[in-house]
């Protein structure tokens, strides 16, 4: 089976915060607080897969109220912070949702994501993925975490579905 059999697969999401819808670099703020960056674009793609009826689920070790709240506004509801076992949370998410292994695309980028990724139908990687990750990893995108690499498998499921559309209002030129 060739990797955009799986693409075309996928009806749930999962994906990592720092390394890959950030790119996973922090700034120290004063009074201690932490800055991420995140792509806008990756922001369109999570909204719109939403929109389309996808699940979409976060699953990070890290903590941060902004992020969370980032993703809120794009209205994914399933996000889980400071997880110290990322299988145990993916299997129970799996369970609750009644979700089938090989509809689940697994996007990470490091050793904590490295178990996870290894349960589900296609695990992917961005660009500058720790070669562990890299070597599991079904799929590795051309870009870099935080600079489009969730775009890019949410726009190749979206495509290949058939759910890549322009929303109403927006004229193509």
């Amino acid at each position: 089976m060739n990797v955009l059999e799986h693409f075309s697969r996928i009806r749930t999401f999962v994906f990592d915060v720092d390394g890959v819808l950030t790119d996973g670099t922090v700034q120290l703020l004063p009074g201690g607080e932490l800055s991420r960056k995140m792509s806008i674009r990756d922001g369109y793609a999570l909204q719109l897969a939403v929109k389309k009826g996808y699940r979409i689920a976060i699953i990070s070790g890290g903590r941060s109220e902004s992020v969370v709240t980032r993703l809120n506004g794009l209205g994914i509801t399933d996000v889980y912070t400071g997880v110290a076992d990322k299988v145990d949370r993916l299997e129970t998410y799996a369970l609750e949702h009644d979700l089938q292994w090989d509809q689940i695309l697994f996007m990470g980028d490091d050793i904590p994501d490295y178990r996870a990724m290894q349960l589900v139908g296609l695990a992917a990687c961005p660009a500058d993925a720790a070669p562990e990750i890299k070597s599991i990893s079904r799929y590795i995108s051309p870009l870099a975490g935080g600079a489009g690499c969730a775009r890019d498998v949410i726009e190749k499921v979206l495509k290949l579905n058939g759910d890549w559309q322009l929303d109403e209002g927006i004229r193509a030129k």
